[in-house]
């Protein structure tokens, strides 16, 4: 099998434009709803609005630890963990650099107290300094006693959610060409695993092929461990383990990649480990899995609801009900991201509307297995929308003696 050359396939991206758009698409939906600033905790809606990068699984689960002041108007500061402040200096989008004050237990032990209200108070003034009195603030994820802290001064303090994810939503030229980028180094790792497959191996030792390729490429993590073989490819999201992969089974993976210039790889393969040829029944749920995604890519297009999307995706055989992927499709870019789209049955209880957009980038998702089977298939594409239907963008192939 031939595999990609993630370089000769997009040239040079100039990453701090691209940075400079997605911090006007913030600013644009924070004015649409009157909020004069937001404080952005999430590491990694802090390198959507400013291009930064630093330690985001380790901030990710250590509380105001690195955080981002940004208001509708003027200068966005970057309060940075300690000794890091480097990280952020020279960034068009970043105007001043601050020491970050951690709060958390393990940065303050039993003064955690005094330093959530220190925080806050630290932010209370700079709102106070730069936004003026009666200012409506977005926050993201902060400790109960910060957030309690913000509440008490009279600030008016809503959810910073709603703005990064819909700005997140619809992507400039500049970041699919990130995306791009991403998903070819992802294929090529793809590429690297696939012909490694071999019986005896560890779901653990196929997984770390990928993994390495994916690396030394340029991406960030992987997000999840969804690489699975034999019994364990059912039911969906069982972790790659020690397993041993056995002869004749089936193997599936979702990449969940947070790849080149941090863009989501999001795209989803079963294979087949041999030597026998695959039976009637793996290429039966090859084949329905298969027919999901199709179908369901073939109906998106722009303009249409969310509900009408529903209303219209492939209709889940009730075989595989019982173990079905919890979405039909959902939004990506930098990770995963709104909207979520449900499937028809689950609508009514997990739906909500809007409308599918040009610019959105969408993950179209299948998993096939039934209840009491000993295998499933995992498949998923990633594709652009358009302003006539919609564009594939991840272009690894489907296996041929599956269908």
């Amino acid at each position: 099998m031939t595999t990609i050359d993630q370089t000769t396939r997009v040239g040079e991206i100039d990453l701090d434009e691209v940075a400079r758009y997605r911090q006007a698409q913030l600013r644009k939906e924070m004015a649409e709803r009157n909020i004069d600033a937001v404080i952005l905790t999430d590491a990694v809606n802090i390198r959507y609005a400013t291009g930064s990068r630093n330690m985001q699984v380790f901030t990710a689960r250590n509380p105001a630890s690195r955080y981002c002041f940004l208001p509708v108007e003027g200068d966005v500061i970057m309060f940075e963990f300690t000794g890091t402040e480097h990280l952020s200096e020279g960034l068009s989008t970043v105007q001043e650099v601050r020491h970050a004050r951690t709060a958390s237990f393990v940065a303050a032990g039993p003064r955690i107290a005094e330093v959530e209200r220190l925080w806050a108070a630290d932010m209370i003034e700079l709102v106070a300094e730069r936004c003026g009195p009666n200012a409506m603030v977005g926050i993201e994820r902060v400790n109960a006693g910060a957030a309690a802290a913000l509440a008490a001064s009279g600030l008016t303090i809503v959810d910073a959610q709603e703005p990064v994810e819909r700005a997140r939503a619809i992507k400039s030229p500049g970041e699919l060409a990130c995306i791009r980028a991403s998903l070819r180094a992802t294929e090529a790792a793809m590429y690297a695993m696939r012909e490694a497959i071999a019986p005896g191996l560890t779901e653990n030792q196929l997984w770390s092929i990928f993994h390495q390729h994916v690396i030394a490429a340029g991406a960030d993590y992987i997000e999840t461990r969804l690489m699975t073989a034999g019994s364990h490819t059912n039911p969906w999201f069982q972790e790659t383990s020690d397993h041993v992969i056995e002869p004749d089974v089936l193997i599936a993976f979702d990449t969940d990649v947070v790849g080149v210039h941090g863009y989501y790889s999001d795209f989803s393969r079963t294979f087949h480990v041999g030597p026998s040829a695959p039976t009637a029944r793996q290429r039966e749920l090859y084949s329905f899995a298969y027919e999901q995604v199709h179908h369901n890519m073939d109906i998106i297009e722009p303009g249409m609801t969310f509900e009408e999307y529903s209303k219209k995706a492939w209709n889940l055989p009730e075989q595989f009900s019982g173990n079905r992927y919890y979405l039909s499709a959902h939004g990506v870019g930098m990770t995963g991201e709104y909207p979520y789209l449900y499937h028809h049955r689950d609508y009514v209880e997990w739906g909500y509307d809007g409308v599918i957009e040009p610019g959105m980038t969408l993950c179209v998702e299948s998993y096939i297995g039934a209840q009491g089977e000993a295998e499933g298939v995992k498949l998923e594409q990633q594709i652009l929308v358009t302003e006539t239907g919609s564009e594939l963008l991840s272009e690894f192939p489907f296996e041929d003696d599956l269908l």
